[in-house]
């Protein structure tokens, strides 16, 4: 017997069975939730814990805070107002927008003690 003729024996004794298409659909939902929900602890969750937390720090902003700007510029905060921050640089006074400080390196002290 040669192989063709023995491929078609084989293939003519166990006739093949149908996958359930139900089961089918029921696994590639099963995946794509599990990919979803992957999906919002690894990249939507972070994201917003992130965002809450520059939200408090802007909220907290005071004058004599050291801040750095998201463009890497260092300085002291003078002023604050509804949607801008005054900082001062060395020798210079800059008017930025709230959402431009990146971080506060270092908090004030103290009213009292800026005097």
């Amino acid at each position: 017997m040669n192989l063709p003729s023995l491929n078609l024996i084989l293939a003519q004794a166990a006739p093949a069975t149908q996958p359930d298409p139900k089961a089918q659909m029921v696994s590639t939902i099963g995946m794509f939730a599990i990919m979803g929900v992957m999906f919002y602890f690894v990249l939507i969750r972070p994201q917003q814990k992130r965002a809450k937390q520059q939200a408090a720090m802007l909220k907290t902003l005071k004058k004599g805070d050291r801040v750095v700007t998201s463009s890497g510029i260092l300085g002291v905060v003078l002023a604050v107002k509804d949607s801008t921050v005054v900082i001062r640089s060395d020798e210079t006074k800059l008017e930025v927008l709230k959402s431009t400080v990146g971080e506060v390196v270092e908090a004030a002290a103290g009213e009292a003690s800026q005097a």
